[in-house]
């Protein structure tokens, strides 16, 4: 490494925020990236630990120290070539991932990992401002035709991936605009759309077609806050017209609450606030959804339930609990015990730090109304007893509520998709696909696909990637009988 003792030299500098009162009243992002010094330091800071365990820990196998080498000796158009040459969308990653690779860093086995995101932020951001990021339209066309059905990050990846092999690809996107839940789930606060549009504009360059309010399937459902289309193809027709399908859908079943009180206005699936309010910041209409003035109860930990969180504040909520039946975790991980793998403990976001009380082991028994609007939520208080959660007798309370957002994620693809083109389900009711071997990828259905969530069922956006770019190759393969894409 270029700096082989500065892990122990320096401390470890996260990228700073806007302050509360600031970011609170816009939905542009407010992460400060790291400076040119800034990020040399950090990069010195990874070690030559001989083995690399976040290279792994990365699902889609960031050449990290690679990298972080690069950056500590300025050499930043050749750090942009490594990052690239493993992630499509390193400016996705770069802003929304957890950074499972942080996780596996060995300096993290004493709780101070490598700023690896911040560091591939910074990378990524700075090869936009110089302009190295340019397309790469194939030399020779293949002369088949692939069409990707979901324009979410999985199907993004495979289809510039297989637009540089060589291929026509035709992305077919349900909604308005190309994205997925990267478009319309992530509020603009933590992930600007900017950043999917000129990706967009350099895959067209590259030769990718774009196709949108399109349903994909025999029947068109009615227009949801999820669902844009205008028109519909159906599987028949796809299967005619190209030469590989790949199915890159969301997990966009979300789970649901069925306690005493669902039916109540006021009780909302997490994604019927944040699609329209992403929707509003494009310019596309008024949220219907308003969480101003009002006393708003999340029911989910995870980043939905922050997301909520952090739009309800720009709302100017009277006041936001966030219940979370699981119990609170520790404060720090075992690092020792834990590493290299994601641990269990305490994780606060910004969105937190913008105003939330938050509680663990509450369970929801009912919502309350009056006149058919929600007022309340009743919850009470568990425990793991005998390998189960069990209601702590006596521990019942109720909590003002206009709002309630259930973000408990999300079980399974939409299932009207699989059944239209007869693609075996898997017990979760994803799609069934391996991921290994001869035909990986593919289903049992021939000539098509399945990647991302809808194989995988709900996952990161890195995942995402990583699935999209290995699809990829085994379309590739399939079309022609080898490919020099990269797994």
């Amino acid at each position: 490494m270029g700096k082989p003792t500065g892990f122990m030299e320096f401390q470890r500098l996260s990228e700073a925020y806007q302050p509360v009162a600031v970011r609170l009243h816009h939905y542009k992002e407010f992460v400060q990236t790291l400076t040119d010094d800034q990020a040399n330091t950090q990069a010195a800071r990874c070690m030559d630990c001989g083995v690399p365990f976040c290279n792994n820990g990365c699902p889609v196998n960031n050449i990290i120290p690679d990298w972080n080498d690069l950056v500590y000796r300025g050499d930043w158009k050749e750090a942009l070539d490594v990052l690239h040459s493993t992630n499509n969308f390193p400016e996705f990653t770069g802003r929304i991932c957890p950074a499972p690779c942080e996780a596996a860093c060995t300096l993290n086995i004493e709780q101070s990992a490598v700023g690896i995101k911040s560091i591939e932020h910074a990378i990524i951001d700075k090869g936009w401002e110089n302009g190295w990021v340019t397309p790469q339209p194939a030399p020779v066309k293949s002369g088949k035709k692939v069409a990707i059905v979901g324009g979410g990050p999985a199907g993004l990846a495979a289809a510039q991936q297989l637009a540089r092999a060589g291929h026509a690809v035709t992305v077919f996107e349900k909604n308005s605009r190309v994205g997925g839940l990267l478009r319309y789930g992530i509020p603009d606060f933590k992930f600007e759309k900017s950043n999917i549009d000129r990706r967009m504009e350099q895959m067209r360059a590259e030769g990718v077609e774009f196709r949108t309010q399109v349903w994909v399937g025999k029947e068109m459902p009615g227009k949801g806050t999820a669902n844009d289309a205008t028109t519909a193809v159906s599987p028949e027709a796809l299967l005619v017209e190209f030469d590989a399908v790949v199915l890159t859908g969301g997990s966009e079943t979300p789970r649901d609450l069925p306690v005493p009180g669902r039916e109540l206005d006021g009780v909302h699936f997490a994604l019927e606030f944040l699609i329209p309010q992403n929707k509003e910041v494009a310019g596309d209409g008024r949220n219907p959804i308003h969480a101003d003035g009002k006393h708003v109860v999340v029911i989910g930990g995870g980043d939905t339930g922050s997301d909520c969180v952090g739009t309800s504040n720009r709302h100017g909520a009277a006041a936001i609990t966030q219940f979370e039946v699981m119990p609170r975790p520790p404060e720090q991980e075992n690092g020792p015990m834990t590493w290299p793998y994601w641990p269990l403990k305490m994780r606060t976001s910004s969105s937190h730090d913008e105003g939330c009380s938050r509680d663990w082991s509450v369970t929801t028994k009912a919502f309350v109304g009056e006149n058919g609007k929600l007022t309340g939520l009743a919850a009470a208080r568990v425990e793991w007893k005998d390998g189960k959660l069990t209601e702590i007798p006596g521990s019942e309370f109720t909590v003002k509520a206009d709002l309630v957002f259930l973000a408990m994620g999300f079980t399974n693809p939409i299932a009207k998709m699989l059944e239209a083109f007869g693609v075996e389900k898997d017990p979760r009711g994803n799609a069934k696909a391996a991921t290994d071997g001869a035909g990986c990828y593919q289903t049992n259905v021939a000539k098509v696909f399945a990647a991302g969530d809808m194989r995988r069922g709900q996952s990161l956006v890195v995942w995402a990637i990583r699935e999209g770019r290995q699809a990829a190759r085994a379309v590739d393969e399939f079309l022609m009988g080898s490919s020099v894409l990269p797994r």
